[in-house]
């Protein structure tokens, strides 16, 4: 078999996989977010942090406790990082250096993961195990947590209250990434990903030497990594290195576990709002991006006209011989559609239009089906843009889900949409403008830009993978993507939750003959159109500059 028919087959055996679980997983998601009593364990971690998980909380209490969770989880972790050196279980390595203790701290907490160390010659089994992959279930579990809060503010009418963020975080971390992990840990263990802690050891006799590797608790990591759109990689190759990803069916596997929450929500959000179409409507418009986009970017990698490409059949350049070119491309494109940033090829080494598919689908805000939780509250803000769109056009007041969409309303979507592009093209244009941060890249000219570009709009978005050409362990990119990570997190999840607040608060409009139907077709098509009109404006002079340029050279 070619392999262009092996790629299409795999693509449709995931599509399958994916709609196999989507109603189970999102109606079993809307009943947890749902669910009026706690668990004996959950009971007792309420006790433990001294809260009521059944009052309710308005839009600044619920960000309240978003931030001083994230900011507790960002001392704790640069803590583990500063004593490493004197921890058991180091594996003798170092602390960390202050720089990138901080920006590993606010990486694994804003859950973009960006990593600009080599894992297993850094983190000591204590920071990996009960640091990194901590910060891997609660900072998905935050995540899910700020979209159902926005999910309650279409469902609720007159009153400002969005539930009770510790109960959230608590129910998302303990009824669903814990055992959906397990479940996928022992399945990646099954199939041949590491699980130890063991200590290094010496391999082999090479040219000029030995080869150091060390163990670690991968499978459980891996399964975390991927489930909750984090990405962070246990070893430097990420899920290139056989020890996290061996074969080609762990290979897919661990795509579907990548996609399986993202889209499994729009289930939980159309369930949580009493109308399963609207659910099918978010969801055919991310169905319908991601497709593309894996199409585009097969096309790209399998069709080209520079010669030596045509002659070894595809451009193999970066990519690992056992997944091949088409299940690089679905990993590219669902890592970097998601906020996940795991990576199971080398992105700078994608051809040149082929890179900046992959930078294109972090631009439009990770929500094609964006990261666990993002991508829904993503989409629904889009799908606010849409219907105020639709409302100009025919001379309405916007109406979403039977709430208004006023001036308040579009204040904090626009400020919601504007926040990551100008911290990408601030940071991006900072980053080339002054004398010391261009000596990063490996790379001049258009390909350069392209590493700085990437390495910001990962940041920004929440991302985490890179055009790894770019020497990022600098005081200057440490200090810069961690403040883009920061401020990528949190300043929208501000516009999302008092957008939250502000709709729970208004009366419910009536269903009328114009109102504009949102769980049609037609509207589907509207939130595509304006999800790639929003991110073309806006980014298209910055990809002339670089993959365009370079892919059309």
């Amino acid at each position: 078999m070619g392999p262009v028919p092996a790629a299409l087959l795999q693509l449709l055996a995931l599509t399958g996989a994916l709609a196999l679980v989507h109603i189970p997983l999102g109606t079993y998601m809307a009943r947890v977010y749902s669910s009026g009593r706690h668990l004996r364990v959950e009971k007792w971690i309420y006790r433990g942090i001294g809260v009521d998980p059944d009052t309710e909380m308005r839009w600044p209490a619920y960000l309240r406790g978003v931030l001083s969770f994230s900011a507790a989880g960002v001392l704790l972790l640069y803590l583990l990082q500063r004593l490493q050196g004197i921890l058991p279980g180091s594996l003798g390595f170092s602390s960390v250096g202050p720089a990138q203790a901080f920006n590993t701290a606010v990486s694994f907490v804003t859950n973009t993961n960006w990593q600009s160390y080599y894992g297993e010659q850094t983190m000591g089994h204590v920071v990996q195990t009960a640091g990194l992959a901590v910060q891997n279930f609660v900072s998905a579990a935050v995540g899910i947590a700020v979209a159902v809060a926005l999910v309650r503010g279409f469902a609720r009418s007159r009153t400002g209250e969005l539930g009770n963020f510790w109960a959230d975080l608590v129910r998302g971390t303990v009824r669903v990434l814990v055992p959906a992990a397990a479940v996928a840990a022992v399945v990646l263990a099954a199939c041949g990903v590491l699980q130890n802690f063991s200590g290094i050891h010496e391999v082999g006799q090479f040219t000029g030497g030995s080869q150091q590797w060390n163990g670690g608790a991968v499978a459980s990591q891996e399964a975390i990594k991927e489930l909750g759109t984090n990405g962070g990689g246990y070893f430097n190759a990420n899920s290139a290195h056989p020890f996290e990803n061996p074969t080609p069916f762990t290979n897919l596997f661990e795509i579907f576990l990548i996609l399986a929450i993202p889209f499994a929500l729009t289930r939980t959000f159309g369930v949580l709002v009493g109308s399963v179409r609207q659910g099918y409507a978010i969801l055919a418009a991310m169905g319908a991006i991601w497709l593309g986009f894996v199409a585009l970017m097969m096309w790209t990698e399998f069709a080209h006209h520079e010669g030596a490409l045509q002659i070894a059949g595809a451009s193999m350049e970066g990519k690992e011989v056992r997944f091949g070119v088409g299940s690089s491309s679905i990993f590219a494109v669902s890592t970097t559609l998601t906020s996940t940033g795991a990576v199971d090829s080398f992105h700078s080494s994608f051809t040149g239009l082929g890179g900046g598919i992959a930078m294109l689908s972090m631009m439009l805000g990770e929500i094609a089906p964006g990261g666990v939780g993002s991508g829904l509250y993503g989409m629904l803000i889009i799908a606010v843009v849409a219907v105020f769109i639709a409302g100009l056009m025919v001379g309405r007041t916007p109406e979403y889900l039977g709430k208004k969409i006023g001036s308040r309303e579009i204040r904090l979507t626009a400020f919601h949409i504007l926040i990551t592009p100008a911290l990408v093209l601030v940071l991006t244009a900072l980053s080339t403008a002054l004398p010391t941060p261009p000596h990063s890249m490996l790379n001049r000219g258009a390909h350069g830009f392209s590493e700085v570009l990437y390495a910001f709009t990962s940041a920004a978005n929440n991302n985490g993978s890179a055009f790894a050409g770019l020497h990022a362990n600098t005081d200057w990119f440490n200090t810069m993507t961690g403040l883009a990570m920061l401020l990528g997190r949190f300043l929208p999840m501000v516009c999302v939750l008092a957008l939250a607040g502000s709709l729970a608060a208004q009366n419910p409009v009536p269903v009328t003959a114009g109102t504009l139907r949102t769980g049609k077709p037609m509207f589907t098509g509207l939130l595509v159109g304006a999800t790639l009109v929003i991110a073309g404006l806006t980014y298209f002079p910055a990809l002339a500059l670089g993959p365009l340029a370079e892919g059309l050279a």
